[in-house]
């Protein structure tokens, strides 16, 4: 492998050691060139990057709207993006593009991350420290941490941040209980009115099954807490149900987060992964997006993390985005601020569109962008990311809009055999490069890879790759995603070949892995 390389605005390449992925050179070279760039932009001296979240109101704003005659120079920043899945390596793409982004920093990272230039992988960065991640900042004058998965949101990474006044996009450790736990938001669906599956909350093993039996089956188990994507059994059977119980209440296979389960009402429809970005009083919508949870075609087997995706999602019209803006996200928005827990960041809002209604139900929050749904809207974005995410961290949404590129985007994740089971991993990948030449619209995101000795990409997790392509329409873009699903030479892994199959006609030829 190459050595990857930071390019600083067009004004100087710097080698990084690509064993480690780590900065070994010098912070004052770095500097000095970022206080150039940011010294002809700002010929009176760079903005200060130590604001509070919600912004100084005597600030001049910045308008992002596409139709603004402002001529007000955006600021320049140096981002650092916590994660090291596909979803950051999605984040880290569209920030490297944006206009006003000095550099891209990703903490731990990954190495396709690295190899591919959208970042400067810092590995060895403890992202559960706090301290080791606010020094790292103020080292090198990063003015915006854009905080990927759930866990550091849910431990306050971003309130210290705050603390230490740097801008950070996510919420609090207060706010992520929305997704931290499923028993506190469905007791804000409650007290806001915001339209849910029916539910009970139980402790005890034995109150929990016998709510099952009286309720009957099909019927949904959640643990409350975080459980790494695991924690939610769709029970056809009362055995399963059953078993679902014993699982978190008495066994204590999910730990502490499966202290207290949710016994949910099974809701028959369309999924649908709805996006919002929220700045503590303001929200707007991000393009919609459909994601395939079910490990296999026909959506059948477990639930994952999420098996491909794709937009736009024609079932969410404009109509039902408006009705889930004004029923779902702004009561949302508006409850957690009345109860003193301001939400900043991403909404992700997991949805039934019921099929006797056709009226949309809240699944569940997440925090945070969802994966792999991210890949496809970062894919799809022009505005300056940015400046979006600042403007979000200062409470200046209202003054945003947000452009997209016309068409449809589609990704399919390519995992490890086996998964979401237990699986192997070190099985080589090959052919990456030529995944990406199928078509200029073509990007492979990587959510688990690793290098070996040789210096070649092996799998180091559950789902590995995103293969990630545009087109004029959905066909298109799902043809050149599976044309280069095609070329990528990886025996150790599987991907479902029906990802669009709602929206779309299945194609008559049937896709098998290279090998």
């Amino acid at each position: 492998m190459g050595c990857a390389t930071l390019d600083l605005a067009g004004a100087v390449s710097l080698k990084l050691n690509n064993d480690t992925h780590f900065l070994r050179f010098s912070p004052k070279p770095f500097l000095s060139f970022v206080e150039l760039i940011r010294s002809r932009r700002h010929p009176n001296g760079p903005p200060s990057n130590l604001l509070s979240c919600r912004g100084d109101k005597s600030r001049a704003s910045i308008s992002l709207r596409a139709q603004s005659t402002t001529t007000v120079a955006p600021e320049r920043v140096v981002v650092l993006v916590i994660g090291g899945g596909g979803r950051e390596h999605a984040l880290c793409y569209a920030l490297k593009r944006s206009p006003s982004c000095d550099a891209v920093f990703c903490a731990p990272g990954n190495p396709g991350i690295s190899s591919s230039g959208d970042a400067t992988c810092i590995s060895d960065l403890d992202i559960s420290d706090s301290s080791a991640v606010i020094s790292f900042c103020q080292k090198w004058r990063v003015g915006l941490v854009v905080v990927g998965p759930e866990a550091p949101l849910v431990a306050g990474l971003v309130n210290d941040l705050l603390k230490a006044g740097i801008h950070a996009f996510g919420p609090s450790s207060e706010a992520a209980a929305l997704e931290g736990s499923k028993n506190f938001m469905k007791s804000l669906c409650d007290k806001y009115g915001i339209p849910t599956a029916k539910y009970q909350t139980f402790t005890d093993p034995s109150a929990a099954k016998q709510y099952i039996q009286e309720q009957g089956v099909p019927i949904v188990v959640k643990a409350d807490g975080l459980a790494a994507g695991k924690g939610v059994i769709v029970a056809m059977t009362l055995n399963e149900a059953f078993d679902a119980v014993d699982a978190m209440l008495v066994k204590g296979s999910f730990g502490s987060a499966g202290c207290r389960v949710i016994v949910e009402e099974y809701l028959e429809g369309e999924e649908a992964s709805f996006f919002a970005l929220v700045d503590g009083e303001n929200a707007i919508p991000l393009e919609s997006a459909q994601d395939h949870k079910r490990v296999g075609d026909g959506d059948t087997g477990p639930n994952t993390g999420g098996m491909g995706a794709y937009s736009p999602a024609p079932i969410l019209t404009k109509d039902l985005e408006n009705l889930v803006m004004k029923s779902i996200i702004y009561p949302t928005v508006k409850g957690m601020s009345a109860e003193g827990c301001k939400f900043v960041g991403v909404l992700y809002a997991g949805l039934m569109i019921e099929k006797k209604s056709g009226l949309p139900k809240l699944i569940e929050y997440n925090v945070r962008f969802g994966d792999p749904e991210c890949q496809v809207l970062m894919v799809r974005l022009e505005s300056d990311l940015a400046q979006v995410l600042l403007a979000a961290c200062r409470g200046q949404l209202s003054e945003v809009s947000l452009n997209w590129s016309a068409g449809s985007a589609m990704v399919v994740v390519m995992a490890s055999k086996g998964y979401p089971g237990s699986y192997e991993k070190g099985s080589v990948i090959r052919n990456l490069d030529e995944a990406e030449a199928v078509a200029p619209s073509v990007k492979v995101f990587h959510a688990g890879t690793a290098l070996d000795s040789d210096g070649n990409f092996i799998a180091a997790g559950g789902r590995v790759l995103g293969v990630t392509a545009k087109g004029i329409d959905l066909k298109e873009a799902r043809d050149r995603a599976y044309q280069g699903v095609e070329e990528v030479n990886w025996p150790g892994g599987f991907y479902r070949h029906d990802i669009g199959w709602r929206a779309l006609p299945l194609p008559q030829k049937q896709f098998v892995t290279g090998g």
